[in-house]
């Protein structure tokens, strides 16, 4: 399949630029963790909104609708999380929510079914199927169909990606630019290191399924506005995943977060003093 980001590196050297876990130990991604459940419970505590609902009846996986007005339609935030696939859920994902909520703006937090009970496919499919749902049962739930901005982190950031390729709208019945800005945060674009990292051992990959799941080799189609963020201490392989992708995309704008590392970073996101907190309002406003 020819060379791919970190092809010429040892399993070793590989776990090393990918395994985020290892780079901020246990014991850090741990606390990190539990702060995405507190922030997320502190955040949608009392806020209007519509939790648990239906996306895909295919599935029977659901979302949680956070930050709305009745007067009037907001634009969106869906926020895919991360957990390289298979693991963490819409619980943990909604820190942002009040945040946002105070500056105009609602959130959406998908749950996905997490691998290996279902393959990055049918992942892919549901994030997709989130997108659709937004747009055609928007309007009934506060949501502005045609103002949804994307993001998500690590795995999420791949999600969000494989949302703003192009190829997959036609099959939901929805324009090319249904998306109208993005914001992946630790993306994964070409997933091929995948397949020979511990990660492998939930999704399950070869080099051909993961080339035709990597956005870096899919159609661009429609290019939206896009803010690529990654934080100074993230493992090396994130970083080079966004500044590879960043050009390819051809219109957006790469930001890397100095003295955040992989699971801090995204918390920013319901700080509206932080640089990507600010940018996200404003990336949100500007569609």
């Amino acid at each position: 399949m020819g060379d791919w980001p970190g092809s010429d590196l040892s399993d070793e050297e590989l776990d090393v630029a990918y395994n985020v876990r290892r780079k901020s130990g246990t014991e850090a991604m741990n606390l990190h963790l539990a702060r995405y459940k507190t922030e997320s419970e502190q955040a949608v505590a009392g806020l209007p909104g519509h939790p648990g609902v239906v996306y895909d009846e295919t599935s029977g996986e659901r979302l949680d609708v956070w930050g709305i007005d009745d007067q009037a339609l907001r634009p969106v935030f869906v926020f895919f999380h991360g957990g390289y696939w298979f693991a963490l859920s819409r619980e943990e994902s909604s820190f942002m929510a009040r945040t946002l909520h105070e500056q105009g703006i609602a959130t959406v937090v998908p749950d996905y079914t997490l691998a290996p009970k279902a393959t990055l496919e049918e992942i892919v499919r549901q994030a997709r199927a989130v997108v659709a749902w937004v747009h055609r049962h928007g309007r009934e739930h506060g949501l502005d169909p045609d103002r949804i901005v994307v993001g998500g982190s690590s795995a999420g950031g791949h999600l969000t990606a494989m949302t703003m390729v192009g190829g997959w709208q036609q099959d939901y019945g929805l324009s090319e630019d249904v998306v109208k800005a993005v914001m992946p945060i630790s993306g994964l674009f070409d997933i091929r290191p995948v397949t020979r990292i511990y990660v492998n051992q939930y999704v399950r990959l070869d080099l051909e399924r993961a080339a035709a799941l990597s956005p870096a080799l899919l159609p661009v189609g429609a290019r939206c506005p896009a803010v690529f963020v990654v934080p100074e201490n993230d493992g090396t392989g994130f970083l080079e995943q966004s500044r590879l992708f960043q050009p390819h995309w051809e219109a957006g704008d790469l930001m890397v977060v100095p003295g955040r590392d992989h699971f801090d970073v995204v918390l920013d996101l319901g700080d509206p003093d932080s640089t990507v907190g600010r940018t996200l309002i404003d990336l949100v406003r500007s569609v």
